[in-house]
């Protein structure tokens, strides 16, 4: 049966984000993104109209659990999403990317290199109102088989949610079975989501379990994309891939993005390189466009270097009409993870909402790693180039 979506999303967004961020105009009838450089607002007016975000990497250190701790193996991560927070609720659809496990406190909480944290995380995930949550990330086997299981567990009582990349039976890749559960329908518009990873940082799958995280294996991949694709207006796939802390694509990340053009994918959300990388469209054969955002960097997380601290959210309208359905406008927000001296006080904000005098207070900053808002500006203007108008802030 095909997941409905019924949670109803359609306040306006907040016009004070759409004045000082980056847009770019897609327009699917014409196969060219054109970019406008006047602000427009992601709004759903009509019934044939949806809004997405996308994040990228909720990368979890054992200093963020630290933090949200309030009590006996109870957690608050809430507080670090709040200044964002209106952003993923106004979205029809809101996705994330969970880089790290939430399996409880049986496989002992940590950070890097095997990370885990408390199923509480999961609760403020769905609380953020976020409805597709992908757990098919490098990290997926950082506590073994039993974790995934627990995991599954966790999602599988918050059937709202739609969770990606981990398989509970082999019947969950089977391309026969696999359009069952991996359709949301939001305003008359039928979405279909798959998921997959480049690896398991070296760890292997149970042998007999080869199915239990989708990996990126361009056979599968295929049957999968091939059999969702009829029963959906958007296919969406999500992809953990590319090279760490590089700003520009790799060469298998092209190759792949090639690939899923070639089988009329209409959206990929890609993450793991924990720094943002360029978004592009690329021609299929049906006469339209795949858009890529090749990585959203991290959403939020303990690491250091200034170019981690810089990620961002994809928005993206969809619409449907006498013309079929397609992207109408897609941009890409900036965003900024804040931390104080001794890793204290974590929060997320929109770049235009981050003041220098904010950045002075940056736990990482020291006079060679340079956090302040110009840096983070000049960054956005290296990797996005001309594809994108920046509104800089004056």
């Amino acid at each position: 049966m095909i997941t409905k979506y019924y949670k109803k999303k359609n306040l306006s967004f907040h016009s004070s984000f759409l004045f000082a961020f980056i847009f770019l105009l897609f327009s699917c009838a014409h196969n060219k993104p054109v970019i406008d450089e006047k602000p427009q607002q992601l709004v759903t007016q009509q019934n044939n109209e949806v809004t997405m975000i996308a994040v990228g990497d909720n990368l979890i250190h054992i200093e963020l659990i630290n933090n949200a701790k309030t009590g006996n193996d109870e957690f608050n991560f809430l507080p670090y999403y709040k200044n964002v927070r209106p952003l993923i609720e106004t979205a029809d659809i809101a996705f994330i990317n969970q880089e790290t496990l939430i399996a409880g406190s049986e496989f002992v909480y940590s950070g890097y290199p095997a990370f885990n944290g408390p199923a509480a995380l999961g609760d403020a995930i769905a609380g953020l109102g976020f409805d597709v949550v992908n757990h098919a990330t490098n990290h997926s086997m950082d506590k073994g088989e039993k974790a995934v299981y627990k995991v599954i567990e966790y999602w599988d009582k918050r059937p709202e949610i739609l969770m990606l990349g981990l398989n509970r039976s082999a019947d969950d890749r089977n391309e026969k079975t696999i359009t069952t559960k991996n359709i949301i329908e939001k305003n008359n518009i039928r979405f279909g989501f798959l998921s997959y990873t480049y690896g398991l940082n070296g760890i292997s799958l149970p042998k007999d379990k080869p199915w239990l995280v989708s990996l990126i294996d361009t056979e599968v991949m295929a049957r999968e994309i091939d059999a969702l694709r009829p029963l959906c207006d958007i296919l969406i796939v999500s992809m953990h891939w590319g090279n760490e802390y590089e700003h520009k694509p790799s060469k298998r990340q092209l190759e792949l993005a090639e690939f899923l053009s070639a089988h009329n994918v209409d959206l990929v959300i890609g993450h793991h390189p924990h720094v943002v990388q360029p978004i592009k469209t690329f021609n299929r054969g049906d006469g339209k466009t795949t858009l890529v955002f090749f990585s959203l960097g991290n959403f939020i997380s303990a690491q250091v270097q200034n170019y981690t601290l810089l990620g961002g959210m994809m928005r993206v309208r969809f619409i449907k009409d006498s013309a079929g359905v397609y992207i109408d406008n897609a941009e890409f927000l900036p965003l900024v993870t804040h931390y104080d001296r001794g890793y204290k006080n974590f929060s997320v904000y929109t770049l235009d909402n981050y003041s220098e005098e904010k950045s002075k207070t940056h736990g990482s900053r020291s006079e060679k790693n340079d956090v302040s808002t110009a840096y983070f500006n000049r960054t956005i203007t290296e990797v996005f180039g001309g594809n994108l108008s920046i509104n800089a802030k004056e």
